[in-house]
């Protein structure tokens, strides 16, 4: 955001443009916010907009019950996911002083979230408690954690166990904290550089990509009184042929995603006994053409049905059991995709690029829960087994069925 025209004429002295008429319409000009860009899908779920500012992070809390975006309007806006089906879309607003917070995570308590200062270069924690009016105040803790990383930051997160926090540089490092704010390891993952970084939702493994073709995978290890004890190289994602921009966990951990500059994504089986040399092996690979010439954000839906792509502004939707597409969201942002990422129940996905978080119904994942639920009836023994999987197949093809999305 620079300076106007007859600002900067004053700067240098000049006398200001006198073909603005009068003050009043000065102010006018000047008080119109550029307009929000506009989307329409049949898919589209809801849109969340009262940042006044580019959405850069957002992170689901583990409850389901809330989501938390951050923007360069110097604000954390936390939003109720029940809201998500209504017209009304209530936030709670935290402040940033004198900073604005670019990335943002839920301690596993959903009590406290943390982010990253984008001028500060360092973490801030902010506790969140209940009024007894029902809303929440927020308060920064008094230290923020002590500045450690010299080049710009790619991610942080928080251990589901509590345990440790992670963050990620774009140089090679990657450090492991302690929640009071102590570095409890470095992690030197020798790829030229990160591109991104990540704790795994069973809270064992921190996994990295960037410049080489394979994703990296630690293993954080903690006693049994839970002290920490030292961080070790665990397996690798071997197979791709170039750079990695972007990797993913199913929620059991026991799945990886990854796409590559090579033009593909993949699907691993990563439930494997690495301490007994197993490695993971690969499930599925996809061609993802657009990867080869742009950075892309991937999000694996948590029982790793779907995975979603992000490049630009467009969004595309695979089911990972055959590889193929199912859907295309295009011009989604006015701005380049930031982030994305499934809810806990897998039932949306939500993007956020510019001012607005958009959530699309995840049909892919419906009609996996139908070719499954058909497969399993085929084989059920018993009554009660078969009553349950009707259930849930039905349910899918309801959803499926109220989003007019139902093949024939």
């Amino acid at each position: 955001p620079g300076l106007s025209f007859s600002c900067c004429q004053k700067a240098n002295g000049l006398p200001p443009d006198k073909s603005l008429k009068s003050k009043k319409q000065k102010q006018r000009i000047r008080k119109e916010k550029p307009q929000q860009h506009s989307f329409t899908h049949r898919l589209l779920a809801a849109a969340l907009k009262s940042h006044s500012g580019n959405i850069s992070c957002m992170d689901f809390s583990s409850n389901g019950k809330y989501l938390a975006t951050c923007a360069d309007d110097r604000t954390i806006r936390i939003w109720s996911t029940k809201d998500f089906s209504q017209r009304e879309h209530r936030s709670m607003r935290a402040n940033v002083e004198l900073d604005h917070a670019i990335l943002v995570r839920f301690s596993p308590d959903c009590r406290a979230f943390i982010v990253w200062l984008a001028n500060g270069d360092t973490l801030r924690v902010f506790k969140m408690s209940k009024r007894e009016d029902g809303a929440y105040t927020f308060t920064a803790t008094p230290e923020d954690f002590p500045k450690k990383h010299k080049a710009p930051i790619v991610n942080i997160g928080i251990a589901d166990t509590g345990k440790f926090i992670m963050t990620a540089s774009s140089d090679t490092t990657i450090l492991i904290w302690n929640l009071k704010g102590q570095v409890l390891s470095t992690i030197n993952t020798n790829q030229m550089n990160n591109t991104y970084a990540a704790i795994s939702p069973c809270s064992r493994f921190v996994a990295s990509c960037g410049f080489t073709p394979d994703v990296k995978v630690w293993e954080v290890c903690f006693g049994k009184k839970g002290d920490f004890q030292e961080v070790v190289r665990a397996f690798e994602l071997k197979g791709h042929s170039a750079a990695v921009h972007f990797f993913a966990f199913s929620n059991d951990s026991r799945r990886m995603a990854s796409v590559s500059k090579d033009g593909t994504w993949k699907l691993w089986d990563t439930d494997v006994e690495y301490k007994k040399q197993q490695d993971p092996y690969l499930l599925r690979t996809g061609r993802f053409q657009e990867a080869s010439t742009m950075p892309c954000r991937l999000a694996l839906s948590p029982d790793s049905q779907v995975l979603a792509l992000a490049c630009g502004t467009s969004i595309h939707l695979y089911n990972t059991r055959r590889g193929e597409k199912e859907e295309c969201f295009e011009q989604v942002h006015g701005e380049c995709i930031t982030d994305l990422s499934f809810d806990i129940t897998g039932r949306f996905l939500a993007s956020c690029g510019d001012r607005a978080v958009r959530l699309f119904h995840n049909t892919p994942g419906h009609r996996a829960v139908v070719e499954e639920m058909q497969g399993l009836l085929k084989r059920a023994s018993n009554e009660s087994t078969r009553q349950r999987l009707q259930q849930q197949l039905t349910q899918a093809q309801e959803a499926l069925k109220s989003l007019g999305a139902l093949r024939k």
